[in-house]
């Protein structure tokens, strides 16, 4: 996934997020497939669970059936058509979740070799927001940064001071 290049400003980030949400040792299920993220939150001391690449859309089982008492989920809701209902079925009692932003001067972005590495929503912070309001959570911390990148030309101007990701803590209601 990251032959190239490593997010690191973005892991750090979101590492930092995450300790101040959730205490270390807390029971974490990342939706998605196991991934270097993974890997740095139980170097954290984070006992994590992943879930096995299912279809989340089509089965909600894996956040119904668990006892984690936190689930992350670090870029999955922009790749789902129906992320409202997973939202819905998660019994975790906590949320930790980031999602790329709409760029107004980027398109949606699409693999055309990998269909599971697709964005069907990019949305704006607003529309996250409401989404989680409306599936039973209460946003408790928020965090939006830049993702600048190593190239020349006007949109890697521009992604040096519009924030990218989205970052939110919630519980639910």
């Amino acid at each position: 996934m990251y032959e190239k290049t490593f997010p690191n400003k973005r892991y750090a980030i979101t590492t930092r997020f995450l300790k101040n949400a959730v205490p270390t040792g807390a029971e974490i299920l990342d939706l998605g497939v196991s991934n270097p993220f993974s890997e740095i939150m139980k170097a954290e001391g984070y006992s994590v669970t992943n879930t096995g690449g299912e279809d989340l859309d089509l089965d909600t089982s894996a956040v119904k059936n668990t006892n984690a008492e936190v689930v992350t989920a670090f870029e999955i809701f922009e790749h789902l058509l129906a992320p409202y209902q997973v939202l819905k079925d998660i019994k975790a009692t906590k949320l930790v979740a980031s999602i790329p932003l709409r760029l107004w001067f980027a398109p949606a972005y699409r693999s055309k070799t990998d269909m599971w590495d697709r964005h069907y929503h990019e949305f704006e912070d607003w529309q996250f927001d409401w989404l989680l309001e409306k599936s039973g959570w209460e946003i408790k911390k928020r965090e939006k940064f830049t993702h600048p990148v190593k190239k020349i030309g006007f949109r890697p101007l521009l992604r040096l001071f519009t924030p990218r990701y989205y970052l939110v803590y919630a519980e639910r209601k």
